[in-house]
């Protein structure tokens, strides 16, 4: 509906409340007079649906007198004020009763336009979580295999042209990854979109990683629901970009995906980094904001699951989320 016409019901309830009062008054028809209620109650449901408020109350007020008052002129004389009064207060149900009912449709309409705002609000933090938790790995990944790459050039020609090809599937692993997101941000817009990916990538994801290490068992994986697979798959790719990123030393990154008492475990461990090498992986998440720690204990908590962050005993650091587990899948 055009803003103008939504504009025009209050002035034109105004009219209508102020030409059925006079009409009153000055001896109109009964018959008149009912018709002209009948056109002022949808009206007024119009104005509590559609006008500004400023403006909609004047005429609300104006339509509700009209309505409530037209029995008035013709009761003048021999009925009681009582009666004058309890004719009016008759008729004012009907007038409430509208306006009512236009402030209800209203209500329900502003309430759901604050719910697709925050649909939208909620599906761009997936957004910038997703392209953190996919994007940030492969990036971080590039970085790292770059630096390495000049630092051994001169020495091992050799070494070098193995961390390019790094570089080169980790670029590639990026760009997989940014289009998952633009295939999200089309299914925002009605197209249909790639699949989120799950459990059954860790070996891909753990095979770019120099010095990763995978134990999962196929059966914990079918145990997990689709929401689970999807979050322990990107508490994988969290806790291997933290490696990455502040203990780019450690040795050994053992990815484990396997049935405990609990439900299913998904851990992410590494060693401890040379000395020199980088900081542990706890002080990173510590010091970090946004979508660190917090942000991927928040989503293992809406899959269902806890997660546990903490140093080793060999002075690395362990990421650990357990899953609630499908019955159906661990006969």
């Amino acid at each position: 509906m055009s803003l103008d016409l939504r504009s025009s019901y209050a002035p034109l309830l105004a009219l209508a409340g102020a030409v059925g009062l006079l009409g009153g008054f000055l001896g109109a028809p009964p018959t008149w007079l009912l018709a002209w209620v009948g056109l002022l109650l949808p009206l007024l449901a119009l104005v509590a649906r559609w006008s500004p408020v400023r403006a909609g109350v004047g005429a609300a007020v104006l339509g509700v007198a009209a309505v409530a008052l037209w029995p008035v002129p013709l009761m003048w004389g021999p009925a009681s004020w009582l009666e004058v009064c309890g004719a009016a207060a008759f008729w004012a149900v009907p007038a409430l009763g509208a306006l009512a009912a236009g402030g209800h449709i209203r209500r329900q309409a502003s309430r759901m336009r604050q719910a697709v705002r925050d649909g939208r609000r909620d599906q761009q933090l997936e957004l910038a979580r997703d392209l953190h938790d996919f994007v940030a790995h492969d990036v971080s990944a590039i970085v790292v295999q770059a630096q390495a790459a000049r630092f051994v050039a001169d020495k091992d020609p050799e070494q070098a042209v193995r961390a390019l090809e790094r570089i080169e599937a980790a670029g590639l692993g990026a760009l997989a990854s940014m289009d998952r997101t633009v295939h999200a941000l089309r299914e925002a817009a009605g197209a249909r979109s790639a699949s989120v990916p799950g459990t059954s990538e860790l070996p891909g994801l753990v095979e770019r990683f120099e010095g990763g290490v995978l134990d999962a068992d196929p059966a914990a994986a079918r145990a997990l629901s689709r929401e689970a697979d999807t979050t322990a798959y990107r508490v994988a790719v969290e806790a291997l970009t933290n490696v990455r990123r502040h203990a780019p030393g450690a040795a050994v990154v053992r990815v484990r995906l396997h049935r405990a008492a609990e439900g299913i475990e998904l851990s992410v461990a590494n060693s401890a980094p040379a000395r020199g090498a980088g900081g542990l992986l706890g002080l990173g998440l510590r010091r970090r904001s946004g979508t660190g720690l917090a942000g991927l204990r928040g989503r293992v908590e809406a899959a269902g699951g806890t997660l546990r962050a903490g140093a080793s005993a060999d002075g690395g650091w362990r990421v650990c989320a357990v899953f609630p587990a499908q019955g159906r899948a661990l006969g």
